[in-house]
């Protein structure tokens, strides 16, 4: 036993929570933003533009987004160069849509790490490793993609199906319901946008996911406006709201006033303005980070209107997403902050950041 801990120290191989739930699932979700959603963005650009060049372009970056998530979590890994590099192969079989479906980023994912481990273990064993090492990781990976991605994609799209069922089924309930999980997803150390794609969260559900976010970020941004000014407004509110996770686990009630807010704000999405996110699933867990879930609420109006099922983007889709997205979240958040500090659960500086 002694021996195989030794093993794995020396490879670097550590099985815990934290590497592969925190460090992988964020990695995996800035891949999936240095592509699809990048990706997605441009075209639409070139869409509306009628520019073709920008289209093709959008088209190239969405088309490596398997073999990206792949590489990303990999370097979340610490995997050695030929490691890292075999990924792309074990990623883009993974997300390969006659693979795992639309729970191909959860496929990539959990093939990836194991695709990983496996590659770090043969890494530089042998007079051949540039041979060997390559082999074992795409032998391993796309192996392990070909056998298990039917079922992980199966799962994560009954899971997400599930709840995107309910959502349009009880839109107030679930709507709260999603709004408050996501959103408490987005400011802890894991990643809300990999949690949507993985479970293809989109619709009513999706609006919902991204009015919990905005809560977060445009909610602590505001109600730490005292304490940070300027450069903390724009460091949460299009940045992160996980900023403020050292602040909170000296004061957990400092994250009362913007789940509070999410609960509010989700069934409102959901039941008033019916606000369906139908762009990429990924943008449902982004918030306002760079405006991202606001451009995928953009182009799914576009891509509805392109497939007849909206007859157009109207005023009312524009002031759904300003309120729930931005309004609602800072005044509320703002309002349930004053009473928070004024009973003494929020104090002086509680919400202050080293900036």
């Amino acid at each position: 036993m002694e021996k195989i801990r030794a093993f794995m120290k020396r490879k670097n191989i550590v099985i815990s929570a934290k590497r592969y739930g925190i460090d992988a699932l964020g990695a995996m979700a800035q891949g999936l933003f240095a592509s699809l959603l990048i990706g997605t963005i441009i075209s639409t650009i070139g869409e509306q533009a009628g520019l073709a060049l920008l289209v093709t372009i959008g088209n190239y970056a969405k088309a490596a987004t398997g073999a990206a998530m792949a590489v990303a979590i990999g370097n979340a890994l610490q995997c050695p160069p030929l490691v890292l590099f075999s990924l792309a192969a074990v990623g883009t079989a993974a997300n390969a849509s006659e693979v795992a479906g639309a729970g191909g980023p959860l496929a990539v994912l959990i093939v990836t790490i194991f695709a990983s481990e496996c590659g770090k273990a043969v890494s530089k064993e042998t007079k051949i490793d540039i041979l060997v090492t390559p082999f074992v990781t795409i032998f391993v990976g796309v192996g392990l993609a070909l056998w298990w991605g039917p079922g992980l994609g199966a799962a994560a799209s009954a899971v997400g199906s599930a709840i995107m069922w309910a959502t349009e089924l009880q839109p107030f309930f679930m709507g709260i319901l999603v709004s408050v999980i996501v959103g408490i997803a987005l400011t802890l150390p894991i990643s809300s946008a990999a949690i949507c794609a993985a479970l293809s969260l989109t619709g009513l559900a999706g609006g919902a996911a991204l009015a919990g976010c905005c809560a977060q970020m445009v909610g602590f941004a505001v109600l730490s406006f005292r304490e940070n000014k300027w450069g903390g407004l724009f460091a949460q509110g299009i940045g992160t709201s996980m900023l403020q996770m050292g602040n909170i686990v000296k004061n957990p009630r400092i994250w009362i006033p913007a789940i509070l807010t999410s609960a509010i704000t989700g069934p409102i999405a959901t039941c008033v303005f019916h606000m369906e996110m139908n762009g990429a699933a990924v943008a449902s867990g982004m918030g306002t980070c760079g405006f991202v879930g606001q451009i995928g609420l953009y182009t799914g109006w576009v891509s509805d209107v392109a497939s007849g099922a909206k007859d157009a983007v109207t005023l009312f889709d524009w002031l759904g997403m300003l309120l729930v997205c931005f309004v609602l979240p800072g005044v509320l958040t703002w309002l349930f902050g004053l009473f928070f500090r004024r009973i003494g659960w929020i104090r002086e500086n509680d919400l202050k950041l080293e900036m």
